[in-house]
């Protein structure tokens, strides 16, 4: 299977230096691995979307020599695939109406099932049985996961909007991804996905989860927190000092965006990459889509 990789970032700011740093250990993977790469925009939340950021992403990641390989997909023109794998889960019995507000999972926010036979409207969740979820990451290694600690999760939101776990699963299947390099941030998440591919039939992809940059205050740096915009007009020193974040040469010698890229290719090394857990961060809440780069 040759291989083929994404970026995907929702479009709620510019893109930030935490950003960059996923897109380029991604989009290295791919060209080093004789692949291709791919940028999805991930505009299925209208509510936190910003006018104009999806081109000012592209763009950034266009100035920085990061260019897909295929037109670019937007989530918001595929429902009506989230909406089919929505209805396989129904048919299956795997996914149940849930009517719960925030106050009602309180104060842990998991989901017990105790809505599962009664729940006529709300969102739909997914059904998860107990027992461990466990993967092997390209970067951190097993990874382990008890699903009680996840609970039932959204996978169609009450407002009728597709939720995160589901429109991730579906087009990384869609596009054939045969690997996802993302945040480590996101690590929380991938055992669910795992879970819904399994129950819908699909192939898993094998996963690199990169190291999350915060700021001083060691928070993740995120388009909520109005990270600063990286500078398209000298993308040099943002792309060097990715490649260091990454533990990569950062080429000094080097004055050209693409000549630095082709030997960042080059001497790529995934044993180099610093391994992050994403533990020093907060778990992704089992009740709300986790934001910024999937």
């Amino acid at each position: 299977m040759p291989y083929r990789g994404r970026f995907a970032p929702s479009p709620t700011g510019p893109l930030h230096f935490g950003s960059l740093v996923a897109a380029l250990g991604s989009w290295l993977r791919a060209r080093a691995s004789n692949g291709a790469w791919i940028v999805r925009i991930e505009d299925i939340d209208p509510p936190r979307e910003r006018p104009g950021a999806s081109a000012a992403i592209l763009r950034s990641l266009h100035a920085h020599g990061l260019v897909p390989d295929e037109p670019v997909v937007y989530q918001s023109d595929r429902h009506a695939l989230y909406q089919e794998a929505l209805q396989a889960l129904i048919d299956s019995g795997d996914a149940f109406h849930c009517a719960c507000t925030r106050s009602d999972l309180a104060p842990s926010g998991i989901h017990n099932g105790a809505c599962r036979r009664h729940a006529t409207r709300g969102a739909w969740r997914m059904r998860v049985p107990d027992g461990e979820w466990a993967f092997h990451d390209a970067c951190i290694g097993d990874f382990f996961q008890d699903s009680a600690s996840v609970g039932d999760f959204v996978i169609w939101r009450a407002d009728g909007l597709p939720a995160y776990q589901l429109a991730v699963v579906v087009d990384d299947d869609a596009q054939a991804i045969s690997e996802v390099v993302r945040g480590a941030d996101l690590l929380d998440s991938t055992p669910r996905q795992i879970h819904l591919q399994r129950r819908l039939g699909l192939p898993t992809p094998a996963y690199l989860h990169l190291p999350i940059v915060v700021d001083a205050h060691g928070r993740k740096l995120s388009k909520s927190l109005a990270s600063a915009p990286i500078d398209e007009q000298a993308p040099m020193p943002a792309l060097r000092r990715a490649l260091d974040f990454l533990g990569q040469p950062t080429h000094p010698g080097i004055g050209n965006v693409d000549r630095l890229l082709s030997a960042a290719i080059a001497q790529f090394d995934v044993a180099a990459i610093p391994h992050d857990d994403g533990s020093a961060l907060p778990p992704a809440s089992p009740i709300d889509a986790p934001s910024g780069t999937t």
